[in-house]
Order: C-alpha cells, then sequence, then structure tokens
C-alpha cells in the first residue's frame, strides 16, 4: 500500500474514532447537547434564515433572467484589472456584502455552472466575497453583544476593507494575465473591453449579454421561482445543521475541558504579543463559531480597552468560524474550485481586520484607547443577544445591496471613461 493509501486509511479510522466520542459525549452530557442545538437552532431561524433565504432566491431570479450577465458586463471594467475576475464578480461581491456568508460561495458555483469563470476566477471570487452581513455587525455584536452602538463603523469598516485587500491580493493567485485563461463562453459577447467590442456602446453591450442569457435559460418564470426556492432551502437547511452541528461540538468540548490547553496556547502567545490574555475564550470561540466568539469578546472583563475587544471580534468576524468553512466546503465540493484558496484568505483576511481595527480606532472613535465620551452605549438592562424583526434585516439587506451595487457602478463607470479617453499625442 502507498503512503499515500495509509494516511486516507488513517485518517479513516481516525475520522470513526471521532464520531465515536461524540456520541458517547452526547450521551454523558444530554442536557448540555440539547441546549446548545437549541441555540444553534435560534441562531438559525433569528439570523440566519431571513438573512440568506430571500437574497439566495431573489439572486437565483436575476440570474435566470439575465440581470446578472447585464451589471456583469458594465462591472467587467471594474473588476477583471482589479480582482481579475469576471464583472458578474461585483454582483456576487453586492449581495454577499447584504447577506453574509456563504452567500458568495453560493453564487461563485452557480456562476461557474454557467461557465461564466473558471476554477482560478472563482477562487479568487470566493475568498473576497465571504464575509459578514452589516445588519449582524451592527446589531448582534455592537449593540447586542458589546451594548455600544459606537463601534459598529469601526467594525465593518475594517470588515470590508479587509475584504478588499484580500480581493487585491488574491488576484495574484492562479495563472498570470500573459498566461491563456479561455472562458468558456464567447468573450466577445460577455466583455466589453474585448477587441471585438473595444468600439462598441457598453450598454448595448449588457442589454445584449443579459437577452442572450435569458434565452439560453429558457425557464418559464413559475418553474424559475420553484427551482430559485427548491434551491435556496436546501442550502438554508445544510447551512442550519451545520450551524447546530458546530454549536453541539462546542458546549461538548466546554463541558469536557478539553479547550484548557487551548485557551492556555492562546493566552500565553497574547502575552508574548503585549495582547490582553483574557481575549483568549473570545478567539478560542471564534474559531469554532462566529457568534460564540463575538459574543466572548464583547462580554471579556472591563479591564480590557475597548479597541481591543473589538479588535477581537473583528478577528472573529473575519475568520468565520469552522462551521462557516464547512459550509463553503459543502458548497465548493460540487466544483473543481479547492478550499485550500478560499483557506488561505481567511487567515489573511482574520489578520488585516483587528490590524485595521487598531489603526482607523482613532479617527473614528477619538483618542481614547478605551469608551470615548462622545460614545452613545446601550442600557444595561438589555439581554446579550438581538434578534431584529426579520423585515429590518431584509429591508437592511435590499439597502446595502442597492448601495454597493451603485458605487461599483459608478467606479466601474468611471474607470470605462478613463480607459476610453484618446491619449494626446
Amino acid at each position: 500500500m502507498s503512503a499515500l493509501g495509509k494516511l486516507q486509511k488513517l485518517t479513516h479510522v481516525m475520522f470513526i474514532f471521532a464520531l465515536l466520542v461524540l456520541c458517547m459525549l452526547m450521551i454523558l452530557f444530554p442536557a448540555e447537547t440539547w441546549q446548545a442545538g437549541v441555540r444553534g437552532l435560534a441562531i438559525w431561524w433569528d439570523v440566519l434564515f431571513p438573512s440568506l433565504f430571500p437574497f439566495l432566491v431573489l439572486s437565483e431570479l436575476l440570474i435566470g433572467f439575465g440581470i446578472v450577465h447585464f451589471l456583469g458586463t458594465l462591472l467587467n471594467p471594474l473588476m477583471r484589472p482589479l480582482f481579475r475576475v469576471p464583472g458578474s464578480g461585483g454582483f456576487v461581491f453586492a449581495v454577499s456584502c447584504a447577506s453574509g456568508y456563504p452567500t458568495g460561495a453560493k453564487l461563485t458555483a452557480q456562476l461557474w455552472e454557467q461557465k461564466l469563470v473558471t476554477r482560478e476566477e472563482g477562487e479568487r471570487l470566493v475568498a473576497f466575497t465571504t464575509s459578514s452581513d452589516p445588519i449582524f455587525m451592527i446589531g448582534a455584536v455592537s449593540v447586542g453583544f458589546f451594548h455600544n452602538v459606537a463601534i459598529a463603523p469601526v467594525l465593518v469598516a475594517s470588515h470590508y476593507a479587509a475584504a478588499f485587500i484580500v480581493g487585491l491580493l488574491m488576484r495574484f493567485h492562479g495563472r498570470r494575465p500573459g498566461h491563456s485563461n479561455k472562458h468558456s463562453n464567447n468573450e466577445s459577447t460577455v466583455y466589453p473591453s474585448h477587441p471585438k467590442n473595444i468600439h462598441k456602446n457598453k450598454l448595448k453591450l449588457a442589454i445584449e449579454a443579459m437577452h442572450q442569457a435569458r434565452m439560453a435559460d429558457g425557464r418559464a418564470f413559475g418553474e424559475l421561482l420553484r427551482q430559485a426556492i427548491a434551491s435556496s432551502l436546501r442550502l438554508i437547511i445544510i447551512v442550519g445543521g451545520l450551524v447546530v452541528f458546530f454549536s453541539v461540538i462546542m458546549e461538548l468540548l466546554v463541558q469536557t475541558g478539553w479547550l484548557g490547553l487551548l485557551y492556555q496556547w492562546t493566552e500565553s502567545v497574547l502575552i508574548h504579543a503585549g495582547l490582553p490574555p483574557a481575549l483568549s475564550q473570545s478567539l478560542v470561540g471564534g474559531l469554532f463559531e462566529v457568534t460564540l466568539g463575538a459574543k466572548e469578546a464583547g462580554t471579556a472583563g472591563a479591564s480590557i480597552p475597548l479597541m481591543y475587544k473589538a479588535a477581537a471580534a473583528a478577528f472573529v468576524l473575519s475568520w468565520g468560524g469552522l462551521s462557516v468553512h464547512a459550509q463553503i466546503m459543502s458548497i465548493l465540493s460540487n466544483t473543481p474550485m479547492r478550499y485550500g484558496p478560499f483557506l488561505l484568505a481567511r487567515v489573511i483576511h482574520a489578520l488585516i481586520a483587528p490590524l485595521l481595527v487598531l489603526l482607523l480606532w482613532v479617527p473614528i472613535m477619538g483618542t481614547s484607547m478605551d469608551l470615548p465620551a462622545f460614545a452613545p452605549t446601550v442600557p444595561d438592562f438589555l439581554p446579550f443577544t438581538y434578534t431584529p424583526h426579520w423585515g429590518t434585516i431584509v429591508i437592511t439587506g435590499l439597502i446595502t445591496l442597492g448601495i454597493v451595487m451603485l458605487l461599483l457602478l459608478l467606479c466601474s463607470l468611471m474607470v470605462s471613461l478613463f480607459s476610453d479617453r484618446p491619449v494626446k499625442r
């Protein structure tokens, strides 16, 4: 047997052993297992379902009607030079900002199925479109966990700025621009920067791309809506199952005390870095699940400067937790896109976002490392959880989607006008 075969056999045996241990722990801690499952289910129903499901259905409808092809043609002058992805990646980025993970991976997989992105382009796109949504960062984290809505601008700015930087860095992933990187679709139709289209009107090209995509799809509205709902429900159920599963695993690790060594190792690293060791619970919790890690950051000791607690929350939000990683892996498993580039991007994002919090703290929050004098705080009697109305989540997401798309279109228009300007000799 080869070395690879032995390694696969050992991995299989260890996986079975881990499952048996997990079953035993669930029997030993039935009440804790049930409570953890209920908490995970509440997170899924109160936050994830309303923030993901409407946008998943809407995105599939927009793809079916060719709107994504229309926007992709207009956004290509911006997205292609910056991130080395097609213009349709701008739509994926906007929807991801509005609804959070794992929407970016789901839409990227759909673009790959329609042959609008190659494997490497899809890996670049997933790398920087996996982000949290603003309603979670503002409502759940800033208000619910930190009881201080004033830190929301710092968290949001650092999170999305770090995602933008990750996109710029991941453009170097894969083959260089000089190498052949053919698209399955006709480039002269999809990309206005193609030499055949350089003198054509870009709006006309976008309309042509939308019409061709709609004709190629061919489904009636009723069938398109049915398939969009069915596909979105399948994904949202998978997401809910993974959230509950990792919530139970985290609770069992807490009950058994197996996280003690990981806490100690994290504390020693924080001490050597000159950071408060009490943040170890937030970082370790966020390694597994976003909500738990962000809550631990907000409820850390009062002696810890607020700036450092916000930086810990930024780390957790950018890493995403193993629950989100499992969601992305389940989506990418049906495509040739690899998990490795995504993992690298999460590490980079998780390192850059806290640094941006420290850099942006004084310009946004003031000169104090702790709570600024002007910061509006939430009364102490509010609970640590924050579950806004479903309508609030959907409306906030739609507003975010509109703002991001408008900004991307304006930037693409300026880039296009500048690139088309005749050069003076």
